[in-house]
């Protein structure tokens, strides 16, 4: 997970790393009660990159032109991505710029001290410049002063660098961070240091452990971001597209293959999500049931989805209450499925696959389920009847259910 720059900034500004005096902007009146001076530079809070050459980041010297110009970038898509904010930062005369970031390294299962004395770096020549320092044990201004050196730094330049680079591990430390990186870092006329920009890549099993890291995640899912950087944050553990088609899978690997033989046989999936795990955004523990009937609530609600594809395979814990969760999730919508009987292998009670809903609001459900130990929860399903009345449709192969889903999710868009 990523955060935009006025985040990481405010995190920056929390620890003691030095920034730029700045103010964020929801509107472009707000800059009429700007509380920094001018000249300023407006930045768009987006997590495409490439803003600078898109024109997402403008100078201005004046309100009139800052209005004007925020204005424009409000309205200024990059990479399909329109910002909701934009940071009004007070303008910086810079002599000199450094790269610094902190990184996981996986290979060692170390975190790595990175420098460089240029901040537009061509990381196909990056390992000729890059400096490097392993924390190989408990960390201590030692290994930042290393690095700095590393780059040639001396005197009270040399000790400023430390200071950020200290502060920059114990942030990294403190929030369980994958990479925390300053881009560039800037040095004035008077050798003060401030961070120009910077970026941040949580952890995201961490995220779980930091309620408010868990808070800006709901508000990142809740805006429906998929961008990217940051495609598999949100309420799930899975990926978010606009098909009609919600899949619903007991491992990252039975998800993907499932959305893939969606997508082959000409479907359009929808929101995907693995159970298997808690979702990222979780703070208290959770069941696998929970989940599901989570999932079924969320997916019913979104008035996208027309199919709810579900492929489970090997085991599932407590598959007989599982079963009994989805009967009860369609017996407390009793009203919202039409009047057309039961399905089960593919067949229907009373008139083949008119079974499924005709105009009813939730989505069909079609239900595989692969393995010896969830054979219970299948006969369950089977002689599941509600009425005569349900709309749930129990295959066997993942080939015919995947058919079945998207035959249906074309009926429904005819419709």
């Amino acid at each position: 997970m990523e955060l935009l720059e006025y985040q990481v900034k405010e995190w920056f500004g929390k620890i003691g790393i030095p920034v730029l005096p700045s103010q964020t902007i929801d509107h472009p009146t707000d800059l009429k009660r700007l509380q920094i001076n001018y000249p300023i530079v407006l930045k768009s809070q987006i997590y495409a990159g490439g803003r600078a050459k898109a024109g997402g980041i403008r100078f201005v010297e004046t309100t009139i032109d800052a209005i004007a110009a925020a204005q424009n970038i409000f309205n200024l898509s990059i990479y399909g991505e329109l910002p909701e904010v934009l940071l009004a930062e007070t303008k910086y005369n810079i002599e000199q710029e450094f790269y610094l970031a902190i990184v996981l390294d996986t290979a060692v299962c170390r975190p790595i001290l990175l420098g460089c004395n240029e901040a537009d770096i061509d990381w196909d020549e990056a390992g000729e410049k890059m400096q490097h320092v392993v924390v190989e044990e408990r960390f201590s201004p030692f290994y930042a002063r290393r690095l700095a050196l590393k780059m040639g730094l001396q005197g009270t330049l040399m000790q400023s660098v430390s200071n950020v680079i200290e502060k920059m591990y114990q942030l990294f430390i403190e929030k369980d961070l994958d990479l925390v990186e300053i881009n560039p870092l800037g040095v004035d006329s008077s050798g003060q240091v401030v961070a120009l920009n910077g970026n941040v890549s949580i952890n995201e099993r961490a995220i779980r452990r930091h309620p408010d890291i868990a808070v800006m995640a709901r508000k990142l899912a809740s805006r429906d971001i998929s961008k990217q950087t940051n495609g598999k944050i949100g309420n799930w553990d899975g990926t978010q597209m606009r098909g009609k088609i919600g899949i619903l899978g007991n491992g990252a690997g039975s998800v993907m293959a499932t959305l893939d033989l969606v997508v082959s046989n000409g479907g359009k999936p929808g929101v995907c999500l693995n159970l298997r795990h808690a979702f990222l955004t979780d703070t208290i523990p959770t069941t696998f049931n929970s989940r599901l009937q989570q999932a079924l609530q969320i997916l019913a609600a979104d008035k996208s989805i027309q199919v709810i594809l579900i492929n489970f395979l090997g085991s599932i814990p407590q598959a007989t209450e599982v079963a009994e969760l989805i009967a009860n999730f369609i017996h407390k919508q009793p009203n919202q499925f039409s009047p057309q009987g039961f399905i089960t292998n593919g067949t229907n009670s009373t008139n083949g696959n008119k079974g499924f809903r005709e105009g009813c609001s939730l989505p069909n459900l079609i239900i595989r389920l692969a393995g010896s130990d969830l054979d219970i929860a299948k006969k369950y399903l089977s002689n599941l009847t509600i009425e005569g009345e349900s709309p749930i449709l129990l295959v066997e192969s993942l080939d015919n259910a995947v058919a079945q889903a998207v035959k249906l999710s074309k009926i429904s868009a005819k419709k």
